[in-house]
């Protein structure tokens, strides 16, 4: 098991505080064995640990049962209680039961959730800022490497970094099957269900288009006419909810433009990164054929991984695929497959010498026959970057 220490050190400083710990993600993300290494560590006697997707406790996902369970299981106790609940959004109401709880016991509260919204309704009203949130994303490479260290950085770059993965024999099919259900479940259960959506096949047809279309700008409009082309009408106020719809389950993350001169954003050119390329590769395929797309996308979750707020850069006409800020700091990245040829060269490191200000800038590559920095500028080889913070 991976000890998934770059979390564990985010919610150290708030173990026995009297603060909601909040863990969202994509499902099969990680969520649910980070929330055990979260027990693990604290080590008590008096914790309680449900599982809200175990049908065993299905009779429980009804806030009032759920509550006078756990009031059960604390009794008349005057000692402090962890209470561990994963998938809590299988709990209707389940925000009146947590915010009771948490009033009523000196209770330590650790939840999990596979939706962005579970902060946006009534836990907000309820227990406005006695909570902390974190967003668990699935194994970076090094985390990947650490639980299985035969994974080479071609494996990552074609399968991505669902934890389980390195739990299961490592032959394609097998891998294939699995990521498929992951997609499924995702699409099914923190989509289809939450979003009570009729047209799934519309659905999974925007979700194939954003794949096939990582890293590239397009807009609901765009798509809107990519349907109509394929005689089916779909108005762009539909598509834009179905893409939300994907971000609140964590399936995309949307990264907006940013003029850097101007210092503001802008209205166009937004792009959309999916959580784990592997999915990628079980729905549309040819992740080896398409690695610079998949570059691009391994180092955008990377750095939302590493705590940076991201968006993509704008210098004149020129684009700077990463601009990553971070505590009053900023980091620029171009990110390329083969840096050899010299028109290649001009245009990475061109458009970051295009930027004026001292923060750090430099070059993402898998192979290159150049070395060192250009005008001060430092190339990286993509792997090391990846496996050093």
């Amino acid at each position: 098991m991976v000890i998934r220490e770059s979390y564990l050190s985010k919610i150290r400083p708030f173990i026995g505080k009297d603060v909601i710990k909040v863990l969202t993600g994509i499902r099969r993300g990680g969520k649910s064995v980070l929330l055990e290494q979260v027990r693990d560590e604290i080590n008590s006697p008096n914790t309680v640990f449900l599982n809200f997707e175990d049908l065993g406790n299905q009779h429980l996902c009804e806030y009032s049962a759920f509550h006078d369970f756990i009031c059960d299981k604390i009794g008349d106790s005057k000692e402090k209680f962890y209470l561990f609940f994963d998938e809590i959004q299988e709990v209707e109401g389940w925000e009146k039961a947590i915010n009771s709880l948490r009033v009523k016991y000196k209770a330590d509260i650790y939840i999990t959730g596979s939706n962005s919204k579970l902060l946006s309704g009534e836990l907000a009203t309820y227990i406005a800022g006695r909570y902390v949130s974190l967003v668990v994303y699935p194994f970076s490479f090094a985390e990947f490497k650490a639980a299985k260290e035969e994974y080479t950085f071609d494996d990552y770059l074609k399968y991505g970094g669902m934890p389980f993965l390195s739990s299961i024999y490592f032959e394609p099919s097998v891998i294939q099957n699995y990521l498929q259900d992951v997609f499924n479940s995702v699409v099914l259960k923190d989509i289809v269900k939450r979003n009570k959506i009729r047209d799934v096949d519309l659905l999974e047809r925007i979700i194939s288009y954003a794949l096939a279309n990582v890293g590239k700008s397009f807009s609901a409009t765009s798509i809107s006419k990519f349907f109509k082309a394929e005689k089916r009408t779909v108005a762009p106020e539909t598509i834009l909810n179905y893409l939300k719809a994907c971000e609140e389950a964590f399936l995309l993350y949307r990264l907006k433009s940013q003029d850097i001169n101007g210092k503001k954003l802008l209205k166009v050119n937004e792009k959309y990164y999916v959580a784990d390329h592997g999915l990628r590769e079980a729905v549309v395929g040819a992740n080896l054929k398409n690695a610079e797309i998949i570059l691009e996308n391994i180092v955008g979750l990377e750095l939302l991984r590493r705590g940076y707020k991201v968006c993509v850069g704008r210098v004149g006409e020129k684009e700077i695929d990463f601009v990553g800020e971070k505590d009053g700091d900023k980091i620029y990245i171009q990110v390329c497959y083969l840096l050899n040829e010299e028109s290649t060269i001009q245009r990475e490191f061109g458009s970051l010498l295009e930027i004026k200000d001292n923060y750090p800038k430099f070059v993402l590559y898998k192979e290159s026959s150049f070395e060192g920095n250009y005008e001060g500028v430092p190339a990286i080889k993509i792997e090391d970057w990846l496996l050093n913070d």
